[in-house]
């Protein structure tokens, strides 16, 4: 793609790298095929390729964004899917991350959009304020139907549809502290605790160190550590996505500088996608671009972590079918496709991978909070795909998706290191049904 920017303006770090990933582009429109908005919208301002044209467009001529770009860009996913089908390369990802930076310092947004958004930043990061929200939800939901009926409180009434109606206790899991390895030591890894995740579904840190402390590594819970960022990196508040970014990069150093670590394990992959950018995110940081380097090679997803270590053989037989959705942030934002499916196999799971799998389910983070019919139309096609495998569960790598797809259907669904932990040894994850054969057997 030709691109017009002045000398003056390839000065802005940012405009110079979406120069060069503009300037990629060959305009094939392979993106347009596997991109969720443009498959359910069908127009092209809501494909990659049309939302590269709008940021050229804006960058170019150094103007504010205005509500037609705000639309559009808002509407994207940030599923990366147009990634993994690109053949030229182009980086999608840093280039409408750099569009939304960019949207949120020259737009003004609707009141009630901008204390939507404000309240999500406010919240969700914050496991303390999380569970309070949450709490707050079960008294609010009646209101659901009535916010659903005022366009600009759709997202609160998405919300609310989205709260669980019991929240699990606060697991010790949690707490800062070291996990000591049940046999010889075999290794060290820090693990992020997260800010959602520890809320909803505290069973899968939970089952990962149960997990890693029987194959003899030992776990540490780091002290300070919080959000990784993502959530308000995606709004476009690259501040205060810099700044969680630097306090965890921090203390993951200190960790490694003290007791040395073989990996910093993930159990989102949507945190995982950003913890493997902060070497690019602090790149411009003198202080911080060789640590945050350094910190996003560490960083492993479970599944990838575990694909490394010699397993002992399956104390258990599941022998149940499992449909595995591959969250778009492990398959496009990190590249791993293989490793989930293979440990699931190899613990004696039978695996099935469901139609359209490159397609995103609709949570993106918020995204189904603040684009709420789009994301159900997503949710109920990826649905539909799942059970029509036959298979007896779900099993994910996020918890983005597993709250989505939870909220339409109902096979059981976890996280995949919870079906692991169950076949080595650990329990049974709470709504899995019982192996077949142990069915057979009591019969």
């Amino acid at each position: 793609m030709q691109t017009n920017f002045t000398p003056e303006q390839l000065l802005d770090p940012g405009v110079e790298e979406s120069e060069k990933i503009l300037r990629k582009c060959v305009h094939c429109g392979f993106c347009t095929a596997t991109c969720p908005t443009y498959v359910t919208l069908g127009n092209e301002l809501d494909s990659p390729r049309g939302r590269i044209y709008l940021i050229k467009d804006m960058l170019e001529n150094g103007r504010a964004a205005d509500e037609q770009v705000v639309k559009h860009i808002d509407r994207c996913l940030s599923c990366l899917a147009c990634m993994t089908t690109c053949p030229s390369g182009v980086n999608y990802m840093h280039l409408v991350d750099n569009a939304r930076a960019h949207i949120e310092k020259t737009y003004k947004r609707p009141m009630t959009n901008r204390l939507t958004r404000a309240l999500l930043a406010f919240v969700l990061p914050y496991p303390g304020r999380f569970r309070l929200a949450l709490t707050a939800a079960k008294l609010g939901r009646p209101l659901a139907p009535l916010f659903k009926s005022i366009a600009a409180l759709k997202p609160m009434a998405a919300m609310l549809e989205l709260a669980p109606k019991s929240i699990p206790a606060k697991s010790r899991f949690a707490e800062p502290g070291s996990h000591t390895p049940e046999t010889s030591k075999k290794g060290r890894v820090a693990i992020l605790t997260g800010c959602a995740q520890p809320v909803l579904r505290p069973g899968i840190n939970e089952a990962t160190i149960r997990l890693l402390t029987r194959l003899g590594i030992e776990v540490v819970v780091p002290k300070g550590e919080g959000c990784c960022g993502s959530l308000v990196h995606h709004m476009g508040r690259e501040e205060e996505a810099l700044a969680d970014a630097r306090r965890n990069v921090d203390i993951w150093i200190r960790e490694l500088d003290t007791g040395g670590l073989d990996a910093i394990v993930i159990t989102a992959s949507g945190c995982g996608t950003t913890i493997k950018d902060y070497g690019y995110m602090l790149r411009l940081d003198p202080d911080y671009k060789d640590k945050a380097a350094r910190v996003s090679a560490l960083a492993k997803d479970i599944t990838e972590y575990l694909a490394t270590l010699s397993l002992p053989a399956p104390k258990q037989s599941p022998d149940l079918t499992v449909a595995y959705h591959s969250a778009c942030s492990m398959q496009h934002g990190q590249k791993i496709t293989r490793q989930p499916k293979d440990l699931l196999k190899t613990a004696g799971f039978i695996v099935k991978d469901p139609a359209e799998g490159h397609l995103c389910c609709g949570s993106a983070g918020t995204y189904n909070i603040m684009q709420p019919e789009i994301a159900r139309t997503l949710r109920d096609r990826k649905v539909k795909n799942i059970e029509a495998t036959g298979a007896s569960l779900i099993a994910t790598g996020n918890i983005g998706c597993i709250t989505q797809i939870a909220s339409g259907s109902k096979l059981p669904i976890v996280h995949t290191v919870e079906l692991l932990d169950w076949a080595y040894g650990g329990p049974r994850p709470e709504g899995v049904p019982a192996p077949v054969s142990s069915l057979q057997a009591a019969e």
